[in-house]
C-alpha cells in the first residue's frame, strides 16, 4: 500500500530517534513517502495533494493542529480521485482527536495499532464538524469555541512563541489566570439553534465527540453525549458567577461528565447545525488551534466524512 507519512519535526512528545523507530516500523509494511512539514498549513496541502500523487493512506504524527491541517487537506481531494483513508499517530501535548478515537497515547504502540488495523482491513466512517463565515470555511474534529478557551489556546500559542512547552501545565495555568482576568464575564454571545435562540452567553463550545479536552489524564466532558457518529452538539455558559462557574466546569471532570441540564448553563444535542454570534469580535478557536477574532459563525455536522483507519 503506498502511504504518505506527514510529520511535524516540531512534535512536543516525539524525539527525533523515536521518530526513525516509528518510520521504521511503518516502512516494513508500507511503500512509505515522508513529508515534515515547514509552516502553518503545509499540511494542508501535503494532504490535498496525496490522492494525485497515488497514496491509499495518509498517516500523521503531530498534535491536534497537525490533524486539523491533514483532515482539512484531504476533505479537499480533488473532486475525481479517490480520497486516501487516515491513520493518526500521537504526537502532541494533548492529543484530544486521538485518544477520543481509542488510538493508544504512546507513539510507538500507535504505530503498531495502526500497522494491525492496516492488516486486518479496520476502518471506521467519522463526521466532521464544519465551520463558515465571512472568514472561514474549515472542517473540525472535536471542538470549536468562542471565548474563554479560546483566550486561553491564544494565550498559550505566545506563551510557546516566547520558549516554553506547550505542556497541561501550562494550560491549566492560563486557564486559571484568564478565568479571573479575562472576558468569561463577557455575555455577548448568543447561540441559534433548530428555532431556539439563547443570548447572553458568556463562552460557547460546539464539539463532535466528548471530551472536549483533557487536564493531563483527565478529560473534561461539557458534552459526554457527543459521539462521532451524531451530529454536533454545545455548551453554553449563561452565568457569571465565578463560584457558580467554577462548580460547572468541576462537573466536566466526573466520569458521566457535565449533566444535560442544569444550573447556569445549557446544552444542546445532535444537531445538523448551529450558528453562534457575538454583539463585538471574540476569540474564536477549532481543534485548540488560535483562528482570530470572530463575530459570527455557522457550524454544520458533515455525516461519514472521513474514514479512519484504527
Amino acid at each position: 500500500m503506498r502511504a504518505l507519512f506527514i510529520v511535524n519535526p516540531q512534535a512536543t512528545t516525539t524525539t527525533s530517534r523515536t521518530r526513525e523507530v516509528i518510520l521504521g516500523a511503518l516502512a516494513s509494511e508500507l511503500d512509505i513517502t515522508v513529508a515534515e512539514t515547514e509552516y502553518r498549513d503545509h499540511a494542508v496541502v501535503l494532504a490535498r495533494e496525496a490522492a494525485a500523487d497515488g497514496h491509499e493512506l495518509v498517516l500523521s504524527l503531530g498534535g491536534d493542529g497537525t490533524v486539523n491541517e491533514v483532515v482539512n487537506g484531504l476533505l479537499a481531494t480533488p473532486e475525481g480521485l479517490k480520497r486516501p483513508r487516515y491513520a493518526v499517530i500521537p504526537g502532541g501535548s494533548a492529543n484530544v482527536f486521538i485518544r477520543a478515537l481509542g488510538v493508544p497515547g504512546d507513539p510507538v504502540e500507535a504505530t503498531g495499532a495502526v500497522l494491525e488495523a492496516v492488516r486486518e482491513g479496520r476502518e471506521r466512517e467519522i463526521n466532521l464538524g464544519r465551520i463558515t463565515s465571512d472568514q472561514d470555511d474549515r472542517y473540525f474534529t472535536f471542538c470549536a469555541g468562542f471565548g474563554w478557551d479560546a483566550d486561553v489556546v491564544q494565550q498559550v500559542e505566545h506563551e510557546r512563541a516566547n520558549g516554553r512547552k506547550a505542556t497541561p501545565a501550562l494550560y491549566a495555568e492560563v486557564a486559571v489566570k484568564l478565568f479571573f482576568q479575562g472576558d468569561i464575564r463577557d455575555p455577548s454571545l448568543s447561540v441559534v439553534s433548530r428555532g431556539r435562540t439563547l443570548e447572553e452567553v458568556y463562552f460557547a463550545l460546539v464539539t463532535n465527540t466528548t471530551p472536549w479536552t483533557y487536564a493531563g489524564a483527565l478529560p473534561l466532558q461539557p458534552t459526554p453525549a457527543s459521539r462521532f457518529e451524531l451530529g454536533l452538539d454545545a455548551f453554553a455558559l449563561t452565568h457569571s458567577s465565578h463560584a457558580l462557574t467554577g462548580w460547572v466546569l468541576s462537573q466536566m471532570f466526573f466520569p458521566k461528565g457535565l449533566p444535560a441540564r442544569g444550573d447556569g448553563y445549557a446544552t444542546w444535542h445532535d444537531q445538523d447545525s448551529l450558528l453562534i454570534s457575538s454583539s463585538h469580535p471574540r476569540a474564536f478557536q477549532i481543534d485548540g488551534e488560535y483562528l482570530g477574532e470572530r463575530e459570527q459563525v455557522n457550524f454544520h455536522s458533515v455525516p461519514k466524512a472521513l474514514r479512519i483507519v484504527c
